[in-house]
């Protein structure tokens, strides 16, 4: 039976469902054998569990690092086995944190002059003490109050990238994420970048910009991702010889993603821990 990996998990320490601890039951309940949990700019549901996986398991420290171009278009980028006590990407990740909060605070201002009924206290119960807030989070309080009834309607309704009420994040541009995340010793590849129903996407060519850059790879194999559009990144990858990932994007509860359900090729994995010098496991 060939690896089972899962490159792109998410835990209630940013705007998953499952405790970190639930999501590492259901990776064993799933078969998956490696598995990275990148929570949105924070590492706390990794430090949670990493010394309770077990035997047949490899937990991947990761995140999904936040960041905006200059044109105020949202990215995201995957950094793996980076050093945890790196202080300048630390330091980045936890500015980002609380830059949401004031970004939660501005969105929640702007549904409420358009006369919806919802408040940040609404979102903030929504919230794990200590999670890194977000629109899922704001999603979930729109259902409990009764507007909408999922979270993929909250946000073909009201929380899309091109929607009236969308405030972009300040976060670090791509740029300064490859170069952090590399710095810190890990590898940096690009979530989902041509995943067009979720919004406004980044063309070839900004891609390729970000490959000089220093971007490791692409994640190709996610659910929003057409056949079309993991076509032209796969000619990239060929073009510059890039790692290729593929991870679920799993949020537990509310979302349909399913453990395992887009995977990274073995021989993928094996280059990425080769090229990373940042994290020593047991550290």
């Amino acid at each position: 039976m060939s690896a089972r990996i899962d490159l792109h998990t998410h835990s209630n320490e940013s705007d998953g469902t499952d405790t970190p601890l639930e999501l590492l039951n259901k990776v064993a309940e799933a078969e998956i054998d490696r598995f990275a949990l990148t929570d949105h700019d924070s590492i706390a549901g990794w430090q949670q569990i990493k010394d309770l996986v077990p035997s047949g398991i490899e937990l991947v420290i990761g995140a999904e690092v936040s960041c905006q171009t200059v044109d105020a278009l949202s990215v995201h980028m995957l950094g793996f086995l980076f050093d945890p006590e790196n202080k300048a990407l630390i330091d980045s990740m936890n500015e980002t944190r609380g830059n949401r909060i004031t970004r939660m605070e501005r969105i929640v201002g702007r549904l409420q002059e358009a006369g919806i009924n919802i408040s940040v206290e609404d979102v903030y119960a929504e919230v794990s003490e200590g999670a890194t807030i977000g629109r899922p989070h704001l999603a979930d309080a729109m259902i409990r109050k009764g507007i909408v009834s999922e979270r993929g309607e909250a946000f073909e309704r009201f929380l899309h990238n091109r929607s009236k009420f969308y405030i972009p994040d300040a976060s670090p541009t791509p740029e300064e994420a490859i170069r952090l995340i590399k710095e810190a010793g890990g590898v940096a590849v690009i979530a989902h970048p041509f995943a067009s129903l979720r919004g406004r996407i980044i063309s070839s060519e900004y891609l390729e910009s970000l490959i000089d850059a220093g971007l490791d790879g692409i994640e190709i194999f996610h659910r929003d991702h057409s056949e079309g559009e993991r076509d032209q990144l796969f000619a990239l990858v060929r073009r510059y010889a890039l790692l290729v990932t593929g991870g679920s994007d799993y949020h537990g509860k509310r979302k349909v993603n399913r453990l395992g359900e887009n995977l990274t090729e073995l021989s993928q994995w094996e280059k990425i821990s080769e090229r990373a010098t940042g994290y020593t496991k047991g550290a």
